[in-house]
């Protein structure tokens, strides 16, 4: 395994970390199968492995615990380990401290290495700021709690500039990017950014939950062109390794075998890995990838605000990835991360948004399109019956 010198945390890191939000499980998500995952974990630590990163909501709340179990306290002291705040459920400032002594005790560890303010927005910002709460992560630092703070991030990179600059002293930053996503969210640009102040990057998405290394046969007819042959997620991951301003890539490894694939992978990439004819086929990948898009939206969000609060680039972005990449399961995942208050049901047809789109699109019957066709997902989609049952057991 390849490692690096983690910023100005003085760490030694892997560069490839295993996130520990796809875990093999029985059969619900949070149902996590404890002899597959294991062997996950195991093949993780014998390739050299050292940084895990899971969250307080992943596997609905199991992640956290199964890992703790797993590690013990000899394999403890030889990862470093990543876990997140639950932003969205913070109401107080007392909260930061509730949230990680519960963590800890999940983990049963008395530290943190990594300690992320979890998937961060302009709302989720702002409520962070006025609770004090990046002042509580750093007071946690100095008594000892965590190693190191940083914060995940979704949103425009105007957003990711607002909080990077909030304070010169972020230890980190997580950030999802591909060679699909240079300019989605922070992007290329906030990772130029990111870099600039000396702040290592941490790559969640690499595979865009999956898409990059399932892709469709008219992507594949354009990767066979390769002189060399490699497996579809292999070129996804050296794209990112291929650049010297991403420190750690993260990947949701759930067998064994992908384990082995994607360290072997890291052994051999590193900053300027690939050739001037390899970064043209990724070219040629992306355009026909792009060509495969069924709209034009450019994410320029002049639709917002939305009268009704509608997230109407997001939920774009979802529905053109779902016809493009044909991965129900990763736009799933991807549209837990819409508060509920901002998804498509929400929308009212009002059509406002439709007069400042540059596009011209009509996006209240794409919205309405998604709403209809989009994957059922028991953890956000609760019948009305089970809601009213729930209010009265309450």
């Amino acid at each position: 395994m390849r490692y690096v010198r983690f910023g100005k945390t003085g760490r030694d890191i892997s560069v490839l970390g295993l996130g520990c939000m796809r875990f093999p499980v029985k059969g619900s998500y949070s149902e996590i199968d404890p002899h597959a995952a294991g062997e996950v974990l195991e093949k993780a630590v014998h390739e050299g492995i050292n940084y895990f990163d899971t969250a307080y909501p992943y596997h609905g709340g199991n992640s956290e615990v199964f890992l703790g179990e797993f590690l013990g306290k000899e394999l403890r002291k030889k990862v470093n380990l990543a876990t997140k705040l639950p932003v969205w459920k913070v109401e107080k400032t007392e909260d930061f401290d509730s949230f990680i002594l519960e963590q800890m005790k999940k983990l049963r560890t008395d530290f943190i290495d990594f300690y992320l303010l979890h998937s961060l927005s302009a709302d989720t910002w702002k409520k962070m700021k006025e609770l004090g709460i990046p002042e509580k992560a750093f007071e946690a630092k100095k008594c000892g709690k965590i190693g190191f703070v940083g914060f995940s991030f979704h949103d425009s990179y105007d957003v990711f500039r607002e909080i990077i600059n909030y304070r010169d002293d972020w230890d980190f930053c997580q950030i999802q990017y591909n060679f699909m996503n240079e300019n989605f969210q922070a992007g290329t640009k906030g990772l130029n950014l990111a870099a600039s102040k000396g702040i290592p990057v941490i790559i969640m998405e690499p595979l865009l939950g999956g898409n990059l290394a399932c892709p469709p046969k008219k992507i594949e007819d354009v990767w066979q062109k390769a002189e060399v042959k490699r497996r579809y997620a292999e070129w996804a991951l050296m794209w990112l390794w291929n650049k010297k301003e991403i420190s750690l890539i993260l990947s949701g490894m759930n067998t064994p075998e992908q384990v082995m694939q994607n360290s072997q992978t890291a052994d051999i990439s590193k900053p300027g890995c690939l050739s001037s004819e390899d970064m043209s086929l990724f070219e040629e990948v992306k355009n026909t990838y792009l060509s495969m898009k069924h709209f034009n939206c450019t994410g320029c969000s002049y639709c917002l605000p939305c009268p009704s609060g509608v997230f109407i680039p997001g939920i774009l972005a979802l529905y053109s990835d779902l016809l493009m990449f044909e991965a129900p399961e990763n736009i799933k995942n991807r549209y837990r991360f819409i508060p509920e208050e901002k998804r498509a049901d929400k929308c009212t047809g009002c059509k406002i948004c439709e007069t400042k789109c540059p596009q011209n699109l009509k996006i209240s019957e794409l919205i309405a399109e998604f709403e209809k066709i989009r994957p059922h997902d028991p953890l956000i989609d609760v019948p009305s019956s089970d809601v009213k049952k729930e209010e009265k057991n309450d």
